[in-house]
């Protein structure tokens, strides 16, 4: 069950392109391996943007 706030990120982030999608998808997972969760519920948002961005590359083909 998502919560709100991981909803409208997600739902912000399905209208990205690929090129800014993989930047957002990689800064998130990089600052999550440097800072133990920096940002609430990141490990959500990152396993939803992964979905997002391989979803983008089966879409586009």
């Amino acid at each position: 069950m998502q919560t709100p706030l991981i909803a409208a990120v997600l739902n912000w982030a399905s209208r990205l392109r690929f090129p800014q999608l993989l930047a957002l998808t990689a800064g998130l997972f990089i600052l999550d391996l440097f800072v133990p969760d920096p940002i609430p519920l990141a490990d959500e948002l990152l396993l939803g943007l992964a979905t997002l961005l391989l979803a983008n590359l089966t879409k586009r083909r």
